[in-house]
């Protein structure tokens, strides 16, 4: 009996410790299967976005949205009924709409009130009656069409001849010294060149608001009775954009570092020629400043580097002191005197990449958020910060508690989401307490297309001097157009001017040719 008990001991001993380590590997298998699982699901979800980008559309609405139908979750709110929500304006709109699609397909090409008149009178070859053979008379005209003519342009050889004239009396009388007096002409914007201040502008307008490269103006150039080259003409915008852009290029910052409010963005581009030591394949950087409606004139400045680095935003910005609205980019931060609100057009789109429902619960507390700013669009800052502290903070502060609480994590792009949103959620609260700042960087990200439009186009810059003439050309070209002015009259009027006045010794002459200023609307408006 003994022996017995001693053998089922033992057994049982034997077998608690196979349940044991059967459990052990039970249990590493399910955590293996659990890692393999979050695995399996953000390549999943890379996948699908993957494919998205390569043959889905570009849009950055969400198919969730668009099954489900949303509207407007305020349609009941009396705060905004004032403006939005009468039946009638509803019908107006609706029929707005309908008429701009039918007309849309019907409009004619229109010409300017402007453009001259060149009438073309046709009479009949012979005004004899073919059977009396008496003279006929004029009874009236219709017109019968209007076209419009293009007439090329010309290049027309312009010589400055210098006159002196002298005083014979005084010539001839002793006791006077002889009086001679002598034309001047005007100073060119670059010596011993035959390029006018209309030939610069022209090239300089066609490189940055038409985007045509310089390669590709010459052949144009040719056709019109200049034989130059492309080396040329980037030596002649480089001279330009130092000699006499560039001085209007620094009132202009100096103007903007004085704001408290300005977007940035940044985007690469190429240089071949890198004083770095480092290839031309090494992206260098285009740097895009622009400032906020509520202050005044709109200013977009690029500036050119070959870094992306903090130190490039720091030297740029060093007499500035307010708030930045930007992206999440990691040299956006820690700079004295200037705090940073994000965009949270950025932050959607974290949460959009993420393709699923709960990526979808993200966008829609987004759209919430733009909803109501399409509504406090026309508030003057003060109303718009209270309509948003009433509204909008409510829905921010539930945003980012079920952000807290919601278990994402790994390296999926769900966990990218909470994590961009958790570690931005000082800099996304920030639209809510001034009403100044816009929700969202998108201003930037306009302002900074006409540089990747012409990037596609001219590709790169062969120098560094030859970047930093194309971001000041493009400063001003856009800076002219936000506000209305011309950029070819503009760049006339500049090149005409600048290099016969003392603008280095009197700097203040340079309020004068603001895109701003009175004497540059009064000439340069664009029609």
């Amino acid at each position: 009996m003994e022996r017995k008990v001693v053998s089922v001991v033992v057994n049982d001993s034997a077998n608690e410790k196979l349940i044991r380590l059967l459990e052990e590997q039970l249990t590493r298998s399910n955590q293996q299967n659990e890692e393999l699982l979050k695995q399996i699901e953000s390549l999943s979800q890379q996948v699908r976005y993957l494919t998205k980008l390569l043959y889905g559309s570009k849009t950055e609405k969400s198919k969730y949205q668009a099954a489900e139908g949303q509207g407007s979750l305020f349609d009941d709110d009396p705060f905004f009924k004032e403006s939005e929500q009468t039946e009638k304006q509803s019908q107006q709109t609706v029929s707005y709409t309908v008429v701009r699609k039918v007309n849309k397909k019907k409009r004619n090409d229109l010409l300017r009130d402007d453009v001259g008149i060149e009438m073309v009178h046709h009479h009949p070859k012979h005004t004899v009656c073919d059977c009396c053979e008496h003279q006929m008379i004029e009874i009236g005209s219709t017109l019968v069409r209007e076209e419009a003519k293009f007439i090329p342009a010309k290049i027309v050889k312009v010589q400055h001849i210098e006159h002196a004239y002298e005083c014979k009396m005084c010539k001839n009388d002793a006791s006077q010294s002889a009086q001679i007096k002598r034309g001047k002409a005007p100073q060119p914007p670059i010596q011993r060149s035959i390029a006018s201040p209309s030939m610069l502008a022209r090239v300089i307008y066609d490189k940055f608001m038409q985007y045509l490269p310089l390669y590709r103006q010459v052949k144009e150039w040719e056709r019109n009775g200049l034989l130059t080259n492309d080396k040329n003409l980037s030596n002649w915008v480089i001279r330009v954009a130092e000699d006499w852009l560039l001085p209007v290029y620094e009132k202009i910052k100096n103007v903007l570092m004085l704001k408290s409010f300005m977007h940035v963005d940044e985007t690469y581009s190429q240089i071949l020629n890198r004083s770095d030591g480092k290839s031309a394949q090494s992206n260098a950087y285009n740097w895009v400043f622009r400032s906020v409606p509520s202050q005044g004139p709109i200013i977009v400045l690029f500036h050119s580097s070959l870094s992306r680095g903090r130190a490039v935003l720091e030297d740029f910005t060093t007499n500035f002191k307010g708030t930045i609205i930007c992206d999440g980019y990691s040299a956006y931060g820690n700079l004295p005197d200037i705090t940073f609100a994000n965009c949270w057009a950025h932050e959607r789109r974290y949460w959009l990449k993420a393709n699923s429902k709960h990526g979808q619960a993200g966008v829609d507390y987004c759209d919430q958020l733009y909803r109501l700013e399409r509504k406090f669009k026309h508030l003057p800052p003060g109303k718009r910060r209270k309509a948003r502290q009433k509204h909008s903070k409510p829905i921010v502060e539930k945003f980012l508690k079920w952000v807290e609480d919601s278990p994402f994590y790994g390296t999926n792009t769900l966990a990218k989401a909470a994590g961009y949103t958790l570690k931005h959620a000082q800099g996304l609260k920030a639209f809510l307490f001034d009403g100044r700042i816009e929700i969202d960087n998108n201003p930037a990200e306009n302002a900074i297309r006409p540089n990747v439009i012409g990037r596609k186009n001219w590709l790169f810059s062969v120098s560094e001097a030859g970047a930093r003439a194309n971001a000041i050309c493009l400063s001003l070209a856009e800076t002219a157009k936000a506000n209305g002015i011309d950029f070819y009259q503009y760049l006339v009027k500049l090149l005409m001017d600048l290099p016969n006045l003392p603008i280095h010794q009197q700097p203040e002459i340079l309020n004068n040719y603001m895109p701003w200023s009175k004497n540059i609307k009064t000439t340069c408006v664009m029609k």
